[in-house]
């Protein structure tokens, strides 16, 4: 098998697992306990987290442990705009992950926000120029994500900071991490353990010092009162590991594959920018087609990769993310994605090539012949 969708999920790394098998087993404590059993726990922990702050340049109490991107991402949106002496008006924009735009969604019927939704142009980044314009006296906060899940694309985010004129910023920086540097400039910033080859499961929100927060979990007030609930130590000395692993970049490969895709397949396009895009990330849409036979195709030769976004799979819409680009709705549901790692190799591309080619002409005979 060749497994092209690590922007969905990558495999566990080993050394993940060796790191997290004591405290999955003799090492159990709970690190709210006041024994020597949980004040090991509470050690390893604080242990993990000063790990990711060196890691990330913050201080440990700035990092908060959820149990994924997801959480993350609701707990930067609600949790800032509630906690907001300035309003309740969010910025962000019209690609972002279904995380954001639904917590977004959630604040306007529930909390009387009002959001305002910057566009992309054709390639998918937000203009600095059109963020300042937006900003308001009640600007709570601005959200807009590093990279893009779907379409790989980089958005400027410390251009976009300074666009923000000092207004709180959050970033989902779940597609970045371990592949970009993260020294952003940003307010508080969401990574997904899974993405990083850790066990689902496991994630983190920073969170500036200062910056006011009201908690989504309430309880026993760990994490210093912002995420109550007895905390994954095992998940969070995975995160630690799972972060200080560098991907080894295969930006040559994606290169090779999108130039190679493009050559034997002529009617496909690549989905969003070409030069500010994740090193590992190809996307195409392969108009006369559909992309979820292409897939279907790609897997009986033992390729797997994916049409979007894993978050919104069997889904019968279009993209918001390539309707934002200005792709037609029927040429959206065409999209493949690959996302490679470093174990990717050139015979891999080579053959993928070669399939993508076989698959296209073949679900497009049949498109054809209906």
């Amino acid at each position: 098998m060749i497994y092209l969708d690590h922007a969905a999920s990558t495999p566990v790394r080993r050394e993940v697992l060796e790191a997290m098998w004591p405290y999955v087993t003799g090492e159990f404590g709970n690190p709210s306990s006041h024994h020597t059993v949980g004040e090991s726990a509470a050690a390893v922990l604080a242990g993990a987290r000063a790990s990711i702050a060196a890691h990330l340049g913050v201080r440990p109490a700035e990092l908060i442990f959820t149990s994924g991107g997801t959480e993350s991402d609701n707990l930067a949106v609600k949790g800032v705009v509630l906690a907001s002496a300035r309003g309740r008006h969010v910025i962000t924009s019209a690609i972002e992950h279904e995380a954001i735009l639904e917590s977004v969604d959630f604040l306007e019927r529930h909390h009387g926000a009002t959001a305002t939704i910057l566009p992309v142009d054709e390639q998918g980044l937000v203009s600095p120029a059109d963020l300042a314009a937006a900003i308001r006296p009640d600007t709570a906060l601005v959200t807009i994500q590093h990279a893009n899940n779907e379409i790989g694309v980089v958005q400027d985010i410390p251009a976009l900071v300074a666009a923000a004129g000092g207004v709180p910023f959050h970033t989902d920086a779940v597609q970045s991490a371990g592949w970009l540097p993260l020294g952003l400039g940003v307010d508080a910033m969401t990574i997904a353990g899974h993405k990083l080859g850790t066990p689902k499961g496991v994630g983190l929100l920073y969170a500036r010092s200062g910056l006011a927060l009201e908690p989504l979990l309430h309880g026993g007030g760990q994490e210093r009162g912002r995420r109550s609930g007895t905390e994954n130590v095992a998940g969070a000395v995975g995160l630690s590991v799972g972060l200080s692993l560098a991907h080894s970049s295969p930006g040559p490969l994606r290169d090779a594959l999108i130039d190679g895709v493009l050559a034997a397949v002529p009617s496909a396009f690549v989905t969003g920018s070409r030069s500010s895009r994740l090193p590992n990330h190809a996307s195409f849409c392969f108009p006369g087609t559909s992309g979820e036979a292409v897939l279907l195709e790609l897997e009986r030769h033992g390729i797997v990769c994916s049409s979007g976004s894993a978050c919104a799979a069997g889904s019968d819409e279009p993209s918001h993310v390539l309707l934002a680009l200005g792709i037609d709705a029927a040429v959206a549901q065409t999209a493949v994605r690959f996302t490679l790692d470093g174990t990717t190799t050139s015979d891999d591309v080579s053959f993928v090539i070669e399939r993508v080619a076989d698959a296209v002409a073949t679900v497009g005979g049949l498109s054809t012949s209906r």
